[in-house]
């Protein structure tokens, strides 16, 4: 504990400025506990069933920042049911099990204020997850949470430790995404806006910030967007046509299949996008991106400014984002970029004060407009790549005689739109899986544009087989096989893949008996049916699988208990998990590689991928090991 409060002290507490607690309860029916750690006092205190206790330390520290993991829904509301004087049980079956808001359970919780933040990413995900994506231990409390009895001195030390362990994990979270608290307290002060707004979230900081005033209204001109003046398509025309079409205006439905510069699309409602599937190209590529796409848009053309009172604040927000942008000073730029990316998407949620379904509308349908409006005017003069949301990549036959006319293109249409355009150029090669997933290098400067899930950079909060995406990008960027970087590698973490228990499911079951049943249907039809039996019934939920050589292991399902036809549904094996496999959810930071690990099944797993980027392990392909070589040893590259 001591490390961690030096740790986090040191390197970011000075940086923040910010006094912190971070808490966390854990509620039985007879007993509750609280474990509090102040960073600044370097303090942990520990209060359980004393509720004069806990409102003293309230007390003392009311102005000061709570800090929570999901504690936005839970904890604070637990704080102030026993703060009230009500049982902290009924507080947490009432969020728990009847699933309603904390915060209607009694009027009396406003007597109370807490300056809340919540530690938890949204989209959200569990503490558990995370922790195991960091290599921690993840093993669950042997306490179960429906005891009904009061808890012994054994079970409240366990849970004690329980409880710290969280605090802990929830500040190692916060230190690894300490830019959305900066955010958050950057906008907070500059707007003046009172330590209350720093429990919200961004869309509802961003309301605020802009005066929302869309919360409870109703619109019925959801449909009744406008087709924006400087919209110049001729040959794709039909496109903008049929969201016009009154029989279209239904969310289920889109066009799809549409054919644009030779390559495949589907527009939507929520936005268009095309592109080569499974496709490798060698040569010139243009990255042609609309700077802040969405919300240069609504600044360009006033859009969704009808629920805003302020409107003058997003375009401070918005300019300053640019700005930054063009400065290339990412550390200023990173609060303007993630609130001015909050604002549009708000429009279609009724919950939010921003709440503007037409207008989301107006944005989502013209931007995806005007990129095929731009792709209309270049395809004479490049080959169409991939076409998404924000910007198109195309690939040059001759630079030197295409690019001034793509140039121009580009320039008039940004003159025209009132958009503005940034411009990468590649030497070199393309995988791409689908519009989501691609992979560009550029073999003369070695810079990398990189998207999807196999090829992202990951981090330590998202860190799920990183051995496969670091064999892929490998071999991508050097010719190197995946055998080559998989067998080097000696770090167990980094074959890791985290799976969780939902609570759609009872439980996970590891290694059980599958044999395969004779059976009749009900029109007396023979059929042969998986029958489980036997298997080890997990009492974790959150899980760190590695293949296995041991093949008298099995692998991990979930069990739903449903039944169907008067027999339990059979368990599902968890998606991306091998079917022998050993779990070790004890911290595996620094553990060596053993040698049950089964390597091949990564590097099988890695072709196998690498195949949906159009690569052929067996050279039949768009792209083997002895033409990537050759490509590179072009480019003056060693290959292996």
């Amino acid at each position: 504990m001591a490390g961690l409060f030096l740790l986090i002290h040191q390197k970011y507490i000075q940086k923040v400025g910010e006094k912190m607690i971070f808490y966390d309860f854990e509620v039985f029916a007879y007993d509750w506990l609280v474990v509090l750690i102040d960073l600044n006092a370097k303090e942990e205190t520990v209060i359980i069933n004393d509720p004069e206790k806990l409102s003293r330390f309230y007390e003392k520290h009311k102005g000061t920042i709570w800090a929570g993991y999901n504690s936005r829904h839970y904890d604070q509301f637990i704080l102030k049911g026993i703060l009230c004087g009500f049982n902290p049980k009924k507080v947490n079956d009432w969020i728990i099990l009847d699933d309603k808001p904390g915060y209607r359970f009694s009027s009396l919780f406003r007597n109370f204020p807490l300056i809340n933040y919540d530690v938890m990413p949204n989209p959200p995900i569990s503490l558990k997850a995370l922790e195991a994506f960091m290599g921690h231990s993840i093993k669950e409390t042997t306490v179960p949470f429906d005891i009904d009895r009061p808890l012994t001195e054994e079970e409240l030390a366990e849970t004690v430790k329980y409880c710290r362990h969280d605090v802990s994990e929830t500040v190692e979270v916060w230190v690894r995404s300490i830019e959305e608290f900066n955010t958050t307290m950057f906008f907070v002060n500059h707007f003046h806006l009172g330590t209350g707004s720093i429990g919200k979230t961004k869309a509802q900081l961003a309301a605020e910030i802009l005066g929302g005033n869309g919360k409870g209204k109703s619109f019925d001109d959801e449909f009744d967007f406008p087709i924006l003046d400087c919209l110049r398509l001729k040959k794709y025309r039909f496109v903008a046509d049929w969201y016009k079409n009154p029989i279209n205006h239904n969310y289920g439905k889109a066009q799809e299949n549409i054919t644009v510069a030779g390559v495949p699309h589907t527009f939507a409602w929520g936005g268009g996008h095309g592109a080569i599937p499974k496709y490798h190209g060698h040569g010139i590529f243009l990255v042609i991106d609309v700077t802040a796409y969405y919300p240069s848009l609504q600044k360009q053309f006033k859009i969704g400014y009808r629920v805003m009172n302020h409107p003058e604040n997003f375009e401070f927000i918005h300019d300053s984002n640019i700005e930054f942008k063009r400065k290339g000073d990412k550390k200023a730029r990173q609060p303007f970029k993630i609130m001015d990316n909050a604002i549009s998407g708000q429009m279609k949620q009724p919950q939010s004060a921003l709440y503007d379904p037409m207008s989301n509308n107006t944005i989502c349908i013209n931007g995806q407009l005007l990129l095929l409006d731009l792709v209309e005017h270049l395809e004479p003069y490049c080959k169409l790549v991939q076409n998404n949301t924000d910007g198109i990549i195309v690939q040059l036959t001759d630079y030197d005689r295409d690019f001034e006319k793509i140039d121009d293109v580009v320039w008039e249409w940004e003159q025209r739109t009132g958009m503005k355009m940034d411009f990468d150029t590649f030497i070199g090669d393309i995988f791409q899986k689908d519009v989501n997933n691609y992979f560009l290098i550029d073999r003369e400067t070695g810079a990398i544009k990189a998207k999807g899930a196999y090829v992202k950079k990951l981090s330590d909060l998202d860190y799920d087989l990183p051995i496969v995406n670091r064999a892929i990008s490998e071999y991508f960027v050097h010719g190197k096989p995946p055998e080559e970087t998989i067998r080097a590698c000696d770090s167990l973490r980094d074959f890791q893949k985290v799976v969780k228990v939902s609570s759609k499911y009872e439980c996970a079951l590891y290694s059980p008996v599958i044999t395969m049943e004779k059976i009749r249907d009900a029109k007396g039809r023979s059929k042969s049916v998986k029958r489980f039996s036997g298997g080890e019934v997990q009492t974790d939920k959150t899980f760190r699988v590695f293949a296995s050589k041991d093949h008298s292991k099995g692998g991990l399902f979930k069990v739903s208990g449903k039944v169907v036809n008067g027999r339990k549904k059979n368990p599902e094996k968890f998606g991306n998990t091998p079917e022998h496999c050993f779990i070790i959810n004890d911290d595996v930071s620094s553990l060596p590689v053993p040698a049950e690990l089964d390597r091949q099944y990564y590097i099988q797993l890695a072709w196998k991928r690498l195949k949906d980027y159009g690569v052929d392990r067996e050279g039949g392909g768009d792209l083997n090991h002895a033409t990537f070589s050759r490509i590179c040893t072009d480019k003056g590259q060693t290959m292996p």
